[in-house]
């Protein structure tokens, strides 16, 4: 039986850190206590433990404008957040979960707030027949976690830009996404605010749990163990490395000749390549699949391997260039 509830307000927006505070939190969990902990994550896209990073986002184009990927611990979906969005998650030992009690505080909350919310299925809440929060679930030992989104202002054009994958994407393995129609709480509340939603959201917690909530401060929590816990979450092995294999095609026509690539990649390691092309360079074509096996699945990996291949005339040369050139900017 729940006796302490706490509040953990986040205040900063690195995903990578935020997920160590959510990890932290679940490992300290005490037995007849739950724990609210609201955060917010800027330009980023979580994916969930068994995804595709590939598959479900355009990974470079997210990069290259300042967002993040980040991997969590539960499963289900992609999501996109920015700063118009509050993640929340509920953090309680086994015997006390209650999700119908959890998904309560969300409803509750947003109710004080004038707007009629609904549970949807098992992950997402809806409001007028349109999702504007997302569920997932994790458990560890005897520790488990709810967590989700509530959008509040997210920019829903970054969200299909950055969400959005290639048509070109072929035979990716992983666990899909499901698309679903989304809005925004400000629609129906124009001068609703992050903080305000906090605010109505702790006032909830502490109504149907029937108990003050001790407020705990982010500084307050084990600083090495958070810096650790942000490493793993950070960490190329923890985004990419995982084992799950599949194959991408990729073709480009030069002024010299096409060029199709066939990537066959496990663990985010590029394990099998072929290369077909109607160049005048046949035997440049048969060795570049030997340079580049073996190395990351990622464009700047591959171009530091291409350096790597003698040009025995300017036609090499040209090539290499060429191929650099286009792998700056390809679309992995």
């Amino acid at each position: 039986m729940i006796q302490e509830i706490k509040y953990v307000d986040g205040n900063g927006y690195d995903p990578y850190l935020n997920l160590a505070i959510e990890e932290y939190l679940l490992e300290t969990t005490g037995k007849d206590a739950c724990t609210l902990y609201l955060w917010q994550n800027e330009n980023t896209v979580v994916i969930g433990k068994n995804q595709n990073p590939w598959k479900e986002c355009r990974v470079r184009e997210l990069e290259q404008d300042g967002g993040h990927l980040v991997r969590r611990l539960s499963g289900g979906g992609a999501v996109y957040h920015d700063l118009g969005n509050l993640n929340f998650t509920f953090l309680v030992q086994k015997g006390n979960y209650d999700l119908e009690k959890q998904l309560e505080v969300i409803l509750s909350g947003v109710k004080k707030l004038g707007i009629h919310a609904e549970k949807s299925g098992r992950n997402d809440i809806t409001v007028s027949g349109r999702k504007f929060s997302g569920n997932a679930f994790y458990t560890r030992g005897d520790k488990c976690y709810h967590h989700g989104t509530l959008m509040v202002s997210a920019d829903l054009d970054k969200l299909s830009q950055y969400l959005q994958v290639s048509k070109d994407k072929l035979a990716l393995k992983g666990v899909d996404s499901v698309r679903s129609r989304v809005t925004n709480l400000s629609e129906y509340r124009p001068d609703l605010t992050i903080d305000l939603l906090k605010e109505k959201l702790l006032e909830a917690f502490e109504e149907i749990y029937g108990c003050k909530a001790a407020i705990c401060k982010q500084e307050e929590l084990d600083g090495k163990a958070l810096a650790e816990g942000r490493e793993k979450f950070s960490s190329w092995d923890w985004l990419y490395g995982r084992n799950m294999e599949f194959q991408y095609e990729l073709s480009k026509r030069f002024v010299w000749g096409n060029v199709i690539w066939q990537f066959q990649v496990n663990g985010g390691m590029i394990k099998d390549l072929q290369v077909f092309s109607d160049s005048m360079e046949p035997d440049l074509m048969d060795m570049l699949p030997g340079y580049i096996k073996g190395c990351k699945y990622a464009n700047d990996d591959i171009r530091a391997r291409l350096e790597e291949v003698p040009a025995e005339n300017q036609a090499h040369r040209t090539i290499i260039e060429d191929l650099k050139e286009f792998f700056a900017t390809a679309e992995l």
